[in-house]
């Protein structure tokens, strides 16, 4: 039963780690896991491109359109997925099967100079970042930076980190944590300084809608709390239309169930940002869903014609 992945550094240690828990769950031997659950690395379109950014390549399914096809026509029964870069609507076809625990969600800002807050930077140096989010996130904190994009994976950031390309980048704690690098060990941005990406640190692996027994296998490895904390999150997302070419942030804590959310201009000059707490008597993932689109309803409602001219244009 392959699992299908990017062939990412990353995206192979969250495939690997879904293999093992799949393995554990079903009382597999370590020597057998790879012969029972097979992971099948692809390439996708997103990891093709490196000389644009996201937005202008076209979005976040850049980076699941080959796994999604593999899955579709029965190459492979799981796929693995950073959250993060999934559509709010997934292909006719496939499902959420599983959500693992949520690694940490916040970012991290990496400086040559060894900052690790935004007010720390100093006056006008370069920052890379592909993220259109942490770009407007930055110039509404320090308009007076300069921001260039930045592609490639977590070695290939930091090596230009390194070289002094950029005096700093920004990258997800959650996805240093999972490649045992050292510079997670800093401390991140909070989450008042920088709302993370919607469904941040959360993997997910996705199964064919007419696969009840692949969903079966699934079922012990769901963390219930982060899937609603994410369902809350997407619905959010989806309100606002949003994609990886409208900078959008959001995050629900885990144990509080605060909910924030927020959408910028690209410019940084505009914010528009909603929270509230969700209610605890309501945890269930219709509720959740109801609660994130009720709060992307409510800024699009105080951004007004603003906010429709930042989606059409993105």
């Amino acid at each position: 039963m392959p699992i299908a992945t990017r062939r990412s550094p990353l995206a192979l240690v969250q495939a690997r780690d879904v293999q093992a828990k799949l393995a554990v769950a079903h009382n597999i031997a370590d020597a057998d896991r790879e012969e029972a659950f097979p992971i099948l690395g692809l390439v996708s379109t997103g990891d093709k491109i490196q000389d644009r950014t996201l937005q202008e390549a076209g979005g976040k399914g850049l980076f699941t359109k080959e796994i999604d096809e593999a899955q579709l026509d029965g190459r492979a029964a799981y796929a693995v997925h950073s959250m993060k870069d999934v559509p709010t609507q997934w292909p006719a076809g496939l499902i959420l099967g599983a959500t693992l625990e949520r690694e940490d969600p916040r970012d991290m800002l990496l400086a040559r100079g060894g900052e690790t807050r935004l007010v720390d930077l100093p006056k006008g140096v370069i920052i890379g970042t592909a993220s259109l989010r942490r770009q407007a996130q930055l110039l509404h904190a320090r308009p007076d930076l300069t921001v260039v994009p930045i592609r490639g994976n977590v070695a290939t950031r930091l090596s230009k980190l390194e070289s002094g390309e950029v005096y700093a980048t920004f990258l997800a704690r959650a996805g240093l944590n999972r490649l045992g690098q050292p510079e997670a060990k800093a401390d991140p941005l909070e989450i008042t300084e920088m709302l993370p990406a919607v469904a941040q640190g959360a993997v997910g692996v996705a199964v064919r809608d007419d696969d009840a027994y692949a969903q079966d296998i699934l079922k012990p490895l769901n963390h219930v709390d982060t899937e609603m904390a994410i369902t809350a999150e997407r619905a959010f997302l989806a309100a606002l239309d949003g994609s990886c070419r409208t900078p959008i942030a959001a995050h629900v804590d885990l144990e509080t169930l605060d909910f924030v959310g927020e959408v910028l201009t690209p410019d940084g000059q505009k914010k528009w940002r909603e929270q509230g707490s969700l209610k605890m008597s309501e945890r269930t993932l219709e509720a959740m869903a109801a609660a994130g689109h009720q709060y992307g309803m409510a800024v699009r409602r105080a951004a007004g014609p603003a906010l429709l001219a930042v989606i059409e244009t993105a």
